[in-house]
């Protein structure tokens, strides 16, 4: 009797081992990125973080990276309504239906269009059982979609008249301009030949 309990308590032990192994195979999801979890604050860029699972890596990616992106146009979306309620405020448009609705429209336009300037700034993949898991982070710089908002007013005679003496028109023409020379400096510095 003392055998069989000795034999089933080794038996226990060694199912529970062998399950318990198992399982932290099936979670093996490596190291969380540690820009996954401490996602980067910078004035000039929308930042994202997305995981995704699927049996195919490049699957996962992609999932990732549309999480990731539809999150920064979230982000965008509440930046630009911001704007468009300092500017209501600035110039009393706020009861301007009309008026309203074409900077709404605009915004719409900047979101929908913009985010191709995205960019996937880290990827770390790793296997979760059976799985991939793919973690990203997508960067979005701001000046790019100020730049295309801008746009969108002046291409609109009756905004762009309304807006253009708020103060907010005249923050939102130094972002724009900032970002100009950013994109300017970015240029010069991948056209000139690295010296060793």
């Amino acid at each position: 009797m003392k055998y069989l309990a000795a034999f089933t308590a080794v038996l226990m032990v060694g199912i529970v081992g062998c399950g318990g192994s198992k399982s932290m195979q099936s979670a093996n999801t490596g190291d969380i990125p540690d820009w996954f979890s401490n996602i980067p604050q910078d004035p000039n860029f929308l930042y994202s973080a997305n995981t995704q699972v699927s049996q195919d890596l490049q699957l996962a990616i992609d999932k990732a990276v549309t999480g990731a992106r539809s999150e920064i146009g979230r982000q965008l979306e509440v930046k630009l309504e911001g704007l468009q309620k300092k500017f209501a405020e600035e110039t009393g448009t706020g009861n301007d239906a009309q008026l309203l609705q074409m900077f709404t429209q605009a915004e719409k336009t900047v979101v929908s269009t913009t985010l191709n300037g995205s960019r996937v700034k880290h990827q770390q993949q790793a296997k979760d059982g059976e799985l991939w898991r793919a973690y990203v982070l997508v960067e979005y710089p701001i000046g790019a979609a100020n730049s295309a908002l801008m746009q969108q007013i002046k291409n609109n005679e009756q905004m762009y008249t309304r807006f253009r003496a708020s103060e907010s028109f005249k923050e939102l023409q130094n972002e724009v301009d900032k970002y100009e020379k950013y994109k300017q400096g970015q240029t010069q510095g991948q056209a000139q030949p690295q010296q060793h």
